[in-house]
């Protein structure tokens, strides 16, 4: 289920309101254990997401470093050669 969660910091361009949003949904989706909540804990788990991804974006927000952002391109092309050599037949 957190397979989708990635690593948003210190990309460039930075990551979106909806790639922190994804992840909150992850997070959140991961530790209730529901993949889509039944009524009576919709409002709870789209609370919970909303203060995530709040949190999540302040984080984001305040970290700082001196290393060179990373290009999502070149950074998928890694995970896919990974990928490759992994599940090589």
């Amino acid at each position: 289920m957190c397979r989708n969660i990635r690593t948003l910091y210190n990309f460039e361009p930075p990551a979106t309101d909806d790639e922190v949003r994804a992840a909150a949904l992850q997070y959140v989706r991961k530790i209730s254990g529901f993949t889509k909540p039944s009524k009576a804990n919709e409002a709870s788990f789209e609370r919970a997401v909303e203060a995530v991804a709040a949190v999540s974006a302040e984080l984001l927000d305040e970290l700082s470093t001196t290393a060179p952002a990373k290009d999502r391109e070149v950074e998928a092309g890694k995970a896919r050669a990974r990928a490759e050599q992994r599940y090589a037949a």
